[in-house]
């Protein structure tokens, strides 16, 4: 086996290397009993002390991480997967984690904007449902939903106890009970935005904090689109995974 050589370059630089091994590492659960001392990790990465400790404020930056003289370094929270390759809905996908449940913040006809309009192929002045959920994971809120539904569906949905713990179900499982009709597909936007100051108070996390805006748009199996959804889930809490195949040129 070739000697180890170590990373060069600025420190900053072989911090963030090392931080961003560890991050991945602590959200695949490898340090139940707290991360290894100092000592350990830098010879692991082959770095100095100083960076693996500088490397450990980024984590602790992030909240990520616990550090204390005589407690060493612990997991402060962990994170929850959610797959973007899979058409699940908030409560089946952590059906194995806990209880999802919903605070309704508003269930209403609306004259569709016209962008919404025209992704749900709704004419000019049509009404949709508007629906916002501010959902949680036990007590923590984890996700602000803002879902925009085609009317013959909506309507008939908001006949459904989308509160009510003991029968409440994700919005795809009702969009299929009430059309009669299995989802298809969706397409999907992610990106990292701020949370602005009413997001923030609402999800519970600084004003600024990161957040991921996931935009999806799903149809039922004969290509009708019939949900569209503007999702602020907390970026400190949720990870995005999926399975990927390259495919051919």
């Amino acid at each position: 086996m070739a000697e180890a050589i170590p990373i060069r370059g600025p420190r900053a630089d072989r911090a963030r290397r090392v931080a961003d091994v560890l991050r991945q590492q602590i959200h695949a659960a490898a340090y139940p009993d707290g991360l290894p001392a100092e000592s350990q990790l830098a010879a692991e990465f082959t770095v100095s002390r100083n960076t693996i400790r500088e490397a450990l404020g980024i984590l602790k930056h992030e909240g990520l991480i616990d550090r204390g003289p005589k407690v060493g370094t612990h997991v402060a929270q962990r994170k929850y997967d959610h797959r973007i390759d899979s058409l699940l809905g908030l409560k089946e996908t952590f059906k194995h984690i806990g209880e999802v449940r919903n605070e309704v913040r508003a269930a209403m006809l609306v004259v569709a904007p016209p962008a919404v309009a025209s992704r749900l192929q709704l004419g000019p002045g049509q009404q949709a449902v508007f629906i916002e959920r501010l959902r949680y994971l036990g007590d923590l809120p984890l996700s602000l939903d803002l879902t925009y539904l085609t009317p013959d569906i909506g309507t008939q949905i908001l006949d459904h106890p989308l509160e009510n713990p003991l029968e409440q179900q994700d919005l795809f499982a009702l969009i299929e009970q009430v059309s009669g009709c299995r989802l298809g597909s969706a397409s999907l936007a992610l990106e990292a935005i701020p949370a602005d100051a009413h997001s923030a108070a609402t999800l519970h996390v600084p004003d600024g904090s990161a957040l991921l805006m996931l935009e999806r748009l799903t149809s039922l199996a004969d290509g009708r689109p019939v949900d569209l959804e503007y999702i602020r889930m907390r970026g400190d809490r949720i990870t995005m995974r999926g399975h990927l195949v390259r495919s051919k040129p």
